[in-house]
């Protein structure tokens, strides 16, 4: 989840139409703190490689999960889990029609029953920001891409947050079960992707 995801999605053109009705139940709702675009683009991206499952935590309002769906390809299911009642009520809505998506509201470590994913967004619980991290074995199929959002760039090593060493980051970047890389996609957002090994 970004500060202003949602707001800064008004500077770009051609926006999927589902990231477009997604984007407006979000400001309907109030909820600001949607994916940034640059992340949106990202993961439209990577959505088009996967063939079977793709998995989200924090749906929010649905804006990440739409931008998944609108570059999946025909066949694949999505699941995204959003421990917030009104939020997730707000995404069920949004993707009400989209039989190939489902919103679940839950803990994101509901995830371990739907499945292993060709894709895993981890953007509202599971990243290891405070809480545990998910266990990318379990969770991902063969060959399956793991994503973390939301880091600020950092051209040091070890990567710092807050003058510290940035555990998360390290968790991901250093997982023995994945070969990872963080990606810079603007001047003060850079995300982590993973490939299970």
């Amino acid at each position: 989840m970004s500060v202003q995801g949602t707001a800064l999605h008004r500077s770009f053109v051609d926006l999927p139409p589902l990231v477009t009705r997604a984007l407006r139940a979000a400001e309907g709702a109030g909820f600001g703190h949607s994916c940034r675009p640059e992340q949106g683009r990202l993961l439209q991206t990577l959505a088009q490689g996967a063939a079977g499952l793709i998995g989200e935590t924090g749906t929010g309002c649905g804006v990440g999960l739409a931008w998944l769906a609108s570059g999946a390809r025909a066949g694949v299911r999505l699941v995204s889990v959003e421990r917030d009642e009104e939020r997730a009520a707000v995404a069920a809505e949004v993707f009400a029609g989209v039989a190939q998506v489902t919103v679940v509201c839950g803990d994101w470590t509901e995830l371990y029953r739907r499945g292993r994913f060709d894709l895993l967004v981890l953007d509202g619980g599971g990243q290891g920001k405070g809480d545990a991290p998910a266990d990318p074995t379990r969770l991902l199929a063969e060959g399956g891409t793991v994503v973390v959002d939301d880091f600020t760039p950092s051209s040091t090593w070890p990567p710092l947050h807050e003058g510290r060493p940035d555990t998360a980051r390290l968790h991901w970047l250093e997982h023995p079960a994945l070969r990872a890389t963080e990606l810079q996609l603007a001047p003060d957002l850079s995300t982590v992707v993973g490939r299970l090994r």
